[in-house]
C-alpha cells in the first residue's frame, strides 16, 4: 500500500521560514543572512522562498506582523481568564509563550528587526500598522481592568507608555544583559499598578 504524500500548507512553509530566518538572523546578523541561508535552513530552495516572499524586508515584516497577531491571541486569552490586573500580570509573566512564534522566545532579535525595518523608509508603513495594532491591544487590555475602578487609567496614554517601556528594558538588557533583569518589565508594571492602587 503506497503512502500518500501531503504537501506543506503555505501557512507550513511560512511557519518554517520564519523559524529558520529567526535562526540565521540570530547566527549570522540580519544584514549578512541571505535568502538561500534561510531557505536552506528551512529545508527549502530558493524557489520555495520566492513563492512565499519577494525579499527579505518582506519576510521581516511577515514575522513581525505574525508576531503581533500570536501576541494578539496570547494576550486574550489569558486576560480572558485572569481579569484582574495583578492577576492578569502574574499569568502573563509565568506564561510560556508558543513554540510556533520565534519572536516571542527571541525578544532581542524582535527589537533587533524592529530597528531594521524602522531604517527602510519604504517598510516605515508596515511597521506603524504594527505599532498601531500593539497600542490598540494594550489599550483593550486597560479598558477591560479599568471597569468597575474609581479612577480609570487613560487607554491610550497608557498603552503607549507601556509599549515603550517594554521596548526601552530590551535596549537596554540588549546593551546591558548582567545589569538589567529579564523581568524588568514586569517587575516595573507591577510596582505602577501598587502606585495606582494608593
Amino acid at each position: 500500500m503506497s503512502r500518500v504524500r501531503t504537501r506543506p500548507t503555505r501557512d507550513d512553509t511560512r511557519d518554517k521560514l520564519f523559524e529558520a530566518a529567526a535562526r540565521v538572523f540570530e547566527e549570522q546578523g540580519i544584514n549578512a543572512a541571505s535568502i538561500e541561508a534561510i531557505a536552506a535552513a528551512a529545508g527549502f530552495t530558493r524557489g520555495a522562498f520566492y513563492s512565499n516572499f519577494t525579499s527579505k524586508d518582506e519576510l521581516i515584516v511577515a514575522m513581525l506582523e505574525d508576531h503581533v497577531d500570536r501576541s494578539l491571541q496570547h494576550h486574550r486569552e489569558i486576560l480572558a481568564r485572569h481579569p484582574e490586573p495583578a492577576d492578569f500580570l502574574a499569568a502573563l509573566r509565568t506564561a510560556e509563550r508558543s513554540r510556533q512564534d520565534p519572536l516571542g522566545r527571541a525578544p532581542l532579535l524582535h527589537l533587533e528587526l524592529i530597528l531594521f525595518v524602522a531604517r527602510l523608509e519604504r517598510r516605515r508603513s508596515d511597521l506603524r500598522e504594527r505599532l498601531r495594532t500593539r497600542r490598540a491591544l494594550i489599550a483593550e487590555i486597560i479598558d477591560k481592568l479599568n471597569q468597575g475602578r474609581g479612577t480609570p487609567i487613560d487607554a491610550q496614554w497608557g498603552s503607549a507608555m507601556l509599549l515603550a517601556l517594554e521596548d526601552g528594558f530590551r535596549l537596554h538588557r540588549l546593551i546591558d544583559p548582567h545589569g538589567v533583569p529579564a523581568d524588568a518589565f514586569f517587575r516595573s508594571v507591577a510596582e505602577l499598578l501598587q502606585l495606582v492602587r494608593r
